[in-house]
């Protein structure tokens, strides 16, 4: 059995994320890492080269502009990566996500077990949202809780959207949930970078001019909010974040109180509609999220 990692990346370096971390928290179990590097202002190349790794292969992309609109862009880049990957099962992580060591077995069993299965077109995994720093993360129905990683490879499945998620024929991939999570560490970042990374993103969805009226009269440090109005993370974190998490540096520069700054519009997690929600979610349901969108179409779920 044969499993391929893949990711799309530009301009990690300059926007904070922890790609080397991400490629490494899945290379143990991959027999090949493919990544399409568009073209960029940093070092991104050479940080992913700092691996050293044979089974790692980049393709250098252009980022056409006419595609910065939706979104469009991400699913591009995604689908040219997950085109040129040649394993059974394809592994896909964005550059902010990062899988634990404790589920690398999880994930291979997964695939080991469902791959002649045809029925099963993809693996799901939980999430763990992190927030301004380390220690805390988004417990609300106004994050996704869960999304697919892993998909059977030459079965028609593309990305979807703006590279969240997977389809087939225009419909949702039948998966399996893991008891697995992803760490997703892409509001874990210098507030000042945060804003920048946020014009950036907004840009590939809305197009360049609207992002830059957008974020005109946007103060340059991203305000994170009340940290202590989060959930606290008391787990570890994988080893492959050693490194990268010494850099954290903006401690000082975050309100670990409960009190807002009204002076900026509420994130979806801090209004009111999305507290009772999560409320009614976790006391009555198990913390099992009801309604919202859900872009697959669970068969079975593993156990631990």
């Amino acid at each position: 059995m044969k499993i391929s990692g893949f990711t799309m990346v530009r301009n990690a370096e300059k926007y904070y994320f922890p790609i080397k971390a991400s490629i490494k928290s899945i290379l143990p179990i991959v027999d090949e890492f493919i990544v399409a590097l568009g073209k960029g202002e940093d070092n991104t190349r050479s940080i992913i080269e700092s691996i050293d790794s044979e089974k790692i292969k980049i393709y250098e992309r252009e980022w056409d502009e006419g595609s910065f609109i939706d979104g469009k862009i991400f699913r591009e880049e995604t689908n040219f990566a997950l085109s040129k990957c040649s394993g059974e099962w394809c592994f896909y992580l964005q550059a902010d996500e990062v899988l634990h060591e404790k589920y690398l077995d999880v994930v291979v069993e997964g695939c080991r077990k469902y791959k002649n299965d045809n029925n099963i077109e993809g693996l799901l995994f939980n999430y763990n949202h992190f927030w301004g720093d380390y220690d805390h993360y988004i417990d609300s129905h106004a994050a996704y809780p869960k999304e697919i990683r892993v998909v059977k490879n030459n079965i028609g499945v593309y990305s979807y959207k703006d590279a969240q998620s997977f389809r087939i024929n225009n419909r949702k991939l039948n998966v399996v949930e893991l008891p697995a999570y992803i760490y997703h560490y892409g509001w874990v970042r210098p507030p000042r970078l945060m804003t920048a990374k946020k014009k950036e993103q907004d840009s590939m969805h809305e197009g360049k001019e609207k992002a830059e009226i957008k974020y005109k009269n946007k103060a340059n440090h991203f305000d994170y909010g009340p940290l202590k109005r989060l959930a606290k993370f008391n787990d570890t974190h994988p080893k492959v974040m050693n490194e990268w998490m010494k850099k954290f540096d903006w401690g000082d520069k975050l309100n670990y109180g409960k009190d807002y700054n009204l002076q900026r519009e509420l994130f979806k997690h801090e209004k009111l509609k999305y507290k009772i929600i999560t409320f009614i979610e976790n006391k009555f349901f198990g913390g099992r999220q009801i309604g919202g969108f859900k872009n697959y179409n669970i068969v079975k779920k593993e156990r631990t």
